[in-house]
């Protein structure tokens, strides 16, 4: 690992912590807020790749856990884990993962399609695959409710996945982080 790739792992925690400054919307069915943050786990594994976009979500995730309140709402330390957003915090670090394996993957023919594809299977599948059995857990909730309340995230978590799409193309093409 190089001093940039440190940076660069460094500079993506610092960029969820300013995602999280933007308030979270909370639905009345779940108690996990809509954030402006899982649109930087869709970057950072675009952007960084595999394995920095991962490295970058588990620093962030040990600021939150040794206190500090990064996530959206001012929200941090260890409790935030066990709660109903738990599943998505851990997912966060495989999200990243994915997206970042996926634009990898269709490195030599990377466009906005396959961004964007790599985004929502990593971004929104991957991510609730993980969030939606955690909430059901948690919250004694069964799987069909969790799943059905969880419904009403999907057009916002697609938009992100848009704007990420158009992030991870840009930045390919201007400023390529990810090497063959």
């Amino acid at each position: 690992m190089t001093t940039r790739d440190i940076v660069l792992i460094a500079l993506f925690a610092a960029i969820m912590a300013v995602l999280g400054v933007f308030p979270p919307i909370t639905l009345p069915v779940i108690a996990v807020p809509i954030t402006a943050q899982s649109l930087g786990v869709m970057l950072a594994g675009g952007v960084l790749g595999a394995k920095r976009g991962a490295l970058s979500m588990v620093l962030f995730l040990a600021l939150v856990a040794v206190g500090l309140p990064l996530l959206s709402g001012g929200r941090g330390g260890v409790g935030v884990f066990f709660g109903a957003s738990g599943g998505f915090l851990i997912g966060w670090i495989v999200a990243a993962l994915v997206v970042g394996l996926l634009v990898e993957r269709f490195w030599d023919n990377l466009n906005y399609i396959n961004a964007f594809i790599a985004s929502v299977v990593g971004g929104i599948v991957v991510l609730y695959a993980l969030g939606i059995p955690w909430i059901s857990v948690v919250a004694g909730i069964s799987l069909g409710q969790v799943f059905t309340g969880s419904m009403g995230f999907i057009p916002g978590d697609l938009v992100k996945a848009v704007i990420a799409a158009l992030v991870i193309v840009t930045v390919s093409k201007s400023y390529p982080i990810i090497k063959k």
